[in-house]
This record gives structure tokens, sequence and C-alpha cells, in this order.
């Protein structure tokens, strides 16, 4: 099964913010990403709306086909009535602290395994798949079987930062935490800072991967080299394996 990309449109959202208005228009961003080949559209709403609006959520559900997958902290109320009203096709739950600028770690699945099993039972019982933030290490990831999830996101940024030093030793601990996922029959996902550089390289050595989401690096090579360019040159990456 070829790996999907899904777009995190976020930082769209955050450049309209930043001048007010409503230009770049995340909904049509959000639209033109599948146009131009996304497989799904990940945003990750945050309590004070910095980037992406709970009602952009909203919007986008309504007039995209792709799946979409909402990131964030279910201990939000208002987060998990979102999810709940909208009906993604997809929630991955994070644990942001509020202010946080950017996912940093993944869920401890066990001194979170009671909270995170009754919530993950709220939105499965609503028809949604799910999956947890994690670290690459093992008893994280068996922890999360505990709680009833049907994946895990591998959290990507000790890998992307290491690529360019030692890529061999970079991947060693994701090829381990990918087996052990792989051996309890847990979807796979991944995310955070994988770019064009090491997103291959990546894909070719995790096994039984699912979905890679991108979204920072991604919004940046678009500038340079336009959004439909650019999207093709991450499936181009993940097909080529």
């Amino acid at each position: 099964m070829p790996i999907k990309l899904s777009v995190n449109v976020n930082k769209f959202a955050t450049l309209r913010n930043a001048r007010g208005g409503n230009n770049p228009n995340v909904l049509q961003v959000a639209q033109d990403c599948e146009h131009f080949g996304a497989d799904g559209i990940t945003v990750h709403p945050r309590p004070d709306e910095r980037h992406i609006r709970y009602s952009d959520v909203y919007e986008i559900k309504k007039h995209i086909q792709v799946e979409l997958n909402i990131e964030g902290n279910p201990l939000e109320e208002k987060f998990v009535q979102l999810v709940l009203d909208v009906v993604p096709a997809q929630v991955t739950l994070v644990p942001d602290a509020i202010g946080q600028i950017t996912s940093n770690h993944g869920w401890d699945t066990i001194a979170n395994k009671k909270y995170l099993s009754e919530i993950l039972a709220t939105f499965k019982k609503a028809g949604i798949r799910t999956s947890i933030f994690v670290d690459p290490s093992a008893a994280m990831i068996a922890g999360a079987k505990e709680t009833g999830t049907d994946r895990i996101e591998l959290y990507t940024e000790h890998y992307a930062a290491n690529y360019s030093t030692n890529k061999e030793v970079a991947i060693q601990q994701y090829i381990i935490a990918a087996e052990k996922a792989n051996e309890l029959q847990l979807g796979i996902n991944a995310g955070h800072d994988l770019d064009l550089m090491n997103l291959q390289y990546f894909g070719k050595h995790i096994p039984q991967l699912l979905e890679v989401s991108i979204g920072h690096a991604l919004v940046c090579d678009a500038i340079y080299l336009g959004l439909q360019n650019t999207i093709q040159l991450y499936k181009r990456q993940i097909h080529e394996l």
C-alpha cells in the first residue's frame, strides 16, 4: 500500500492571521492541496487559535474529499467537541501544553493509559480512526496498544535532526519502534520535520508505514518551488520507494 501524504495547512493559517483578512484563503489552500495530489489534510487547532481556527476546521471538512486528520490535545474540551462535531477520518492525540510553539514529545502512554483509553473510546464510538503521537519507544508503543488506539504517529524530530550527521544511526530506533508496532498490529503514521531530503530514506526503512503528515517543510519549499510542484515532489519521494 503506498504511503499517504497528509498536508498540514497550519502554516498557511499563520500567514493569514499575521495580516488579518483572508489571504491566503486556508479553505482554498486545502482544496488546492487535494487537487495537486495530497492524500489528506491535517489541521492542528490550538486553544489560542493562533493559526488554524476552529471555524476553519468545520469549513475544510465540508469541502474536501480526501481524509481529514485533526491533531490536538484532548484535555481541551473544545477540541473534543470539535472532533465529535466534524467527525474526521482520523484524530491524532498530541500532548501539547497551552502556548506550546510546536509539538516536541509524545505521550507517556503508560502513565496516561486510563485517560487515553477513555477518550479514544469516545472517538472510536463516533466512527473516527484514532492515532496517538509517540516517541520511538517500544515501551510507549506497547502502552499505546493497551489504550485501544488504531494507530501511532512516530515523532520524527530526532531522526530529522540527526539525519545529515549519521542517517543509519538516526533511523535505528524508528525501525525498532516500527517493528514493535507491526508486531502489535498497530498502524504507523509519522511526522515532524520530515522533508524532501530525509523523507525517502525514512520511508524505505520503516516497515508498513501508512501515512506521513508534513507541514512546515512543505510550506517552506512551496515558497520557492510553488505549491503544486512541491506536493508532487513529496509524492515522488514516497512513490519511488
